[in-house]
């Protein structure tokens, strides 16, 4: 198998790839003359059709024909944003006044077809997904059933707008999630909180570096604890066992290491934080210079330190080697470290942290150093 990137040729050969470097053709005074005029037509014809829509939207033109120049406008430009509120303007004012229940609908479903198009080419455009989101929120009760207006056309357009397609491609944008979350909140019938917690599992499980999706899985596992529906003991224990896979697989990846720490909480447990300290130590003797084992054994170490056996020198040692270790790794970081290491300002801030808390609810305060993935 062939492909060519740039300058790179690669070729695939029993699934090995060999790469042979390859230089660019260089193109005549002629073609380059030519693809200039053919970029400065195309800003021309843009400029043109920006000033046209512009114009008829002070003049406050609500007609079909300045909402299909919006579509147009917007094909070119998907972050146009005071365009996309202009073309909301002329559904609103104009369009579904005029419109029957059905046909509002039908608009609206073609609306959501066209930012899924646009999606495919531009997922992280942020006016897309509130365009989408404008469309649900608006979406008609319909059609009518025993001389009442039912549900359906609500629950056909949460089922189709709920981005659980657009996410298999969208993976780890955060507005994707929050937009098919909101889609499964206003469903007539909610699904179980489980059947998301697996659905985010899934998703973490194809790529651990999907951080919305460990994200998701965070919020979800506060809602079952707080509801009652799991054991926050054992699933935490379980979710530990997650995490010593992925962290195993890839150290390097942040966003397992930022869940196991949402995980610890405030190292409330100090067997469970003995625990986690000797399993990244082992990784760290497996992988030398992983900065992040490093990083996270000084985190816990300094917690463990405050919590449980704050006139540990051991600890306070074990400390400072590693952070003399991490400003040799990574230099541009260097002077955090120094200041991580600073135990007088640091044993400070928790007296002054553990006076403010007293006489407030340990499970607030829990829930408080949680709030890193939570929020």
């Amino acid at each position: 198998m062939v492909r060519h990137q740039g300058s790179l040729h690669i070729t695939t050969t029993d699934n090995w790839p060999s790469i042979v470097l390859c230089k660019h053709v260089r193109q005549s005074a002629a073609a380059i003359q030519a693809n200039k005029e053919r970029e400065r037509s195309k800003i021309a014809e843009y400029l043109a059709l920006t000033n046209d829509v512009i114009s008829h939207k002070k003049n406050k033109d609500w007609s079909k024909d300045t909402l299909d120049a919006t579509q147009r406008l917007l094909e070119k430009n998907p972050e146009f944003y005071t365009i996309w509120n202009y073309r909301r303007n002329i559904l609103l004012n104009a369009i579904f006044p005029n419109s029957t229940t059905e046909q509002i609908n039908n608009i609206l479903t073609d609306e959501s077809m066209l930012t899924t198009m646009a999606l495919k080419e531009h997922p992280k455009v942020y006016w897309l997904w509130n365009h989408r989101h404008w469309c649900l929120q608006n979406a008609p009760d319909g059609p009518i059933v025993d001389d009442r207006p039912s549900m359906q056309w609500r629950i056909d357009n949460w089922n189709q707008r709920r981005s659980t397609k657009l996410l298999a491609l969208i993976t780890s944008f955060f507005t994707a999630w929050n937009c098919r979350s909101y889609a499964l909140a206003s469903m007539p019938t909610q699904q179980p909180e489980t059947a998301e917690l697996a659905y985010t599992k899934r998703k973490i499980s194809s790529s651990f570096s999907n951080f919305s999706a460990w994200h998701q899985h965070s919020k979800v596992y506060t809602s079952l604890w707080r509801s009652g529906q799991l054991d926050p003991v054992k699933s935490q224990d379980e979710e530990l066992e997650l995490i010593h896979n992925t962290i195993y697989m890839d150290p390097e990846d942040q966003s397992a290491w930022i869940y196991h720490r949402w995980l610890m909480g405030s190292g409330e447990d100090e067997k469970q934080l003995v625990r986690e300290l000797t399993v990244i130590e082992e990784l760290l003797n497996k992988q030398p210079d992983s900065k992040w084992c490093m990083d996270f054994l000084v985190y816990y170490n300094k917690l463990l330190l405050r919590k449980h056996r704050p006139h540990s020198t051991e600890l306070k040692e074990k400390c400072l080697a590693l952070l003399q270790q991490l400003e040799d790794i990574d230099p541009p970081r260097q002077y955090r470290y120094r200041e991580s290491g600073d135990f007088a300002a640091f044993i400070q801030s928790f007296n002054n942290s553990k006076q403010a808390d007293s006489g407030r609810d340990p499970k607030e305060l829990v829930l408080r150093d949680r709030r890193i993935l939570t929020t």
